[in-house]
């Protein structure tokens, strides 16, 4: 565990070229054509977990029936370019259109199903360690699946050449330099379970707690929560150990690559930062937190045996809020009111 306190909080961009995060809620309704069975996921109470005032939940286990909250970007994207493309976009409307990313699994569903919603075709590179189960859940969605690799920068890697080479459309859920535009639009895309959250809170949190891997989940909400409740709530980020991009680039005052041995927190095991996310971490975010893999196993039963069984990533940041010494790290007290984020179903 180890905790560092943001000195960039309201403060100047990280990647002077780079955009902050979308806080513009105007085209989220552009899910609905790409799901007519949309609906809210639910904030669970789960105050009896916790020595807090309040414990919510956000869980997005069923979203979309895709099974995590990244189901909310990649397809956003294609929905939002064949609207673009057509007044009533239908499955025919990106015949010939070729969608081609890297993924450990749920955002590779998301431009999958998305893709074939819209009759366009998509391309996942998956690495040699991502588990069958996840490359056929892909192949359900009707996407190629190619293995590349021995991680997911490796992939990244092929399946950057393999567009580059083929004239297909890169979708990453990460951004770099010379490439922002549609990961930008992609946490777009993040901010309806938000938006959701926002109107489900009775009243607002005194923390939230957001894990990361590159960092578009939790850019996004933290983005829109400044715009709803101000600076009132104490945001607090949580990354792996073994991968603290984001708070080794917030210590550094730069982006960084943070390298380490692998992770149980396999989809938030990123070793660098989405340069997005990281600009607007640093003005939005006030604590950057790591955990071991050995605190947030611990509770995963815990979370099991009251209904909310996830994965390591998944449940992160509310492990945070049930390991006593973490909680007292954080000055989390039996007062305060906290919302977290499920992000996805068991692996």
């Amino acid at each position: 565990m180890k905790v560092v306190s943001n000195p960039f909080r309201n403060g100047s961009k990280l990647a002077d070229s780079v955009p902050y995060p979308s806080v513009e809620t105007g085209r989220l309704g552009q899910h609905r054509s790409f799901c007519p069975d949309f609906v809210e996921t639910p904030l669970a109470d789960a105050s009896a977990l916790a020595p807090v005032a309040k414990l919510w939940v956000k869980d997005e286990r069923t979203r979309m029936g895709l099974g995590s909250f990244k189901a909310l970007g990649a397809a956003y994207v294609i929905a939002c370019q064949a609207n673009d493309i057509a007044a009533t976009p239908d499955g025919n409307t990106l015949n010939g259109r070729t969608y081609v990313t890297a993924s450990a699994g749920n955002h590779g569903m998301s431009m999958a199903a998305g893709a074939r919603v819209f009759g366009a075709n998509a391309v996942v590179y998956i690495a040699e360690t991502v588990p069958e189960s996840f490359a056929d859940r892909l192949r359900a969605q009707n996407a190629q699946v190619v293995r590349a690799g021995t991680d997911y920068a490796a992939s990244m890697d092929a399946a950057s050449q393999a567009s580059q080479k083929n004239g297909w459309t890169l979708l990453s859920d990460s951004s770099w330099e010379g490439y922002t535009e549609l990961p930008h639009l992609l946490m777009e895309g993040y901010l309806q379970m938000a938006v959701e959250a926002a109107a489900q809170c009775p009243e607002a949190p005194t923390q939230i707690i957001l894990q990361a891997g590159v960092g578009g989940m939790a850019g996004a909400v933290a983005a829109y929560a400044r715009e709803v409740w101000g600076n009132s709530p104490q945001i607090i980020v949580v990354e792996p150990s073994s991968a603290p991009a984001l708070q080794a680039s917030i210590e550094a005052g730069r982006c960084v690559f943070a390298d380490g041995p692998d992770s149980i927190m396999g989809r938030l095991d990123c070793k660098e930062p989405s340069l997005i996310a990281l600009n607007g971490l640093a003005r939005d975010a006030d604590l950057f937190l790591t955990m071991d893999d050995a605190e947030v196993a611990a509770q995963l039963q815990v979370m099991a045996e009251a209904g909310l069984e996830t994965s390591a990533s998944g449940g992160a940041g509310i492990a945070a809020v049930l390991d006593d010494a973490i909680r007292t790290k954080l000055s989390i007290g039996p007062n305060d009111k906290v919302l977290c984020m499920l992000t996805e179903q068991p692996a």
